[in-house]
């Protein structure tokens, strides 16, 4: 009798652990790039209206932002990303689902660097990364900041040769996501 009461306090655990994972999520998140040359028109982005969702309990992230979302200060690099590089019409979005490594919620307090393995998906193309993270918890809120560099021919984006020495050959790329619970 003692093993089966035993038991189901296991099992009950196991449900309550399975089914109770906390999610943070928000549709706030910032994204940043760069991709500037000196001597010529700075070449820089944001998007401020990319989603993102962390699960606590697996240590899973995942992050969507629409291309058309990014603004540049002029108005013709915004069309031209658009319609000539990005090519937003045939690929809306880009997308990276990851993992953090080991990530425990219970522990995060202050700030912490992770690594977040996972894939990015920009312009119909996949690239596994290594992305690395800070991670806070600041009141209920938890905050992902990340710095990474990518290439544009790593994902099949053609730069012009007219234009090609006004951009640089890599991508600086910052993100901030304040998720709430939810």
């Amino acid at each position: 009798m003692k093993t089966i009461i035993v038991l189901l306090i296991f099992c009950f655990a196991f449900v309550v652990t399975a089914f109770g994972q906390e999610k943070f999520a928000t549709k706030t998140g910032e994204i940043n790039f760069e991709a500037s040359v000196p001597s010529f028109e700075e070449v820089k982005a944001e998007n401020n209206n990319v989603s993102a969702v962390l699960e606590t309990g697996t240590g899973n992230f995942a992050a969507l932002a629409l291309m058309k979302g990014f603004r540049f200060k002029v108005a013709l690099m915004e069309e031209h990303f658009n319609e000539n590089y990005i090519e937003s019409s045939k690929y809306p979005k880009a997308t990276f689902k990851g993992k953090i490594q080991d990530f425990y919620y219970s522990e995060l307090s202050g700030e912490k660097e992770y690594v977040i393995n996972g894939t990015f998906n920009l312009h119909g193309t996949d690239k596994t990364m290594e992305v690395p993270a800070v991670i806070s918890k600041k009141g209920e809120d938890v905050w992902v900041t990340a710095q990474f560099v990518l290439k544009p021919e790593e994902f099949n984006i053609k730069i012009p040769s007219i234009v090609s020495k006004k951009i640089a050959d890599e991508v600086n790329v910052s993100t901030v996501f304040k998720l709430q619970k939810q």
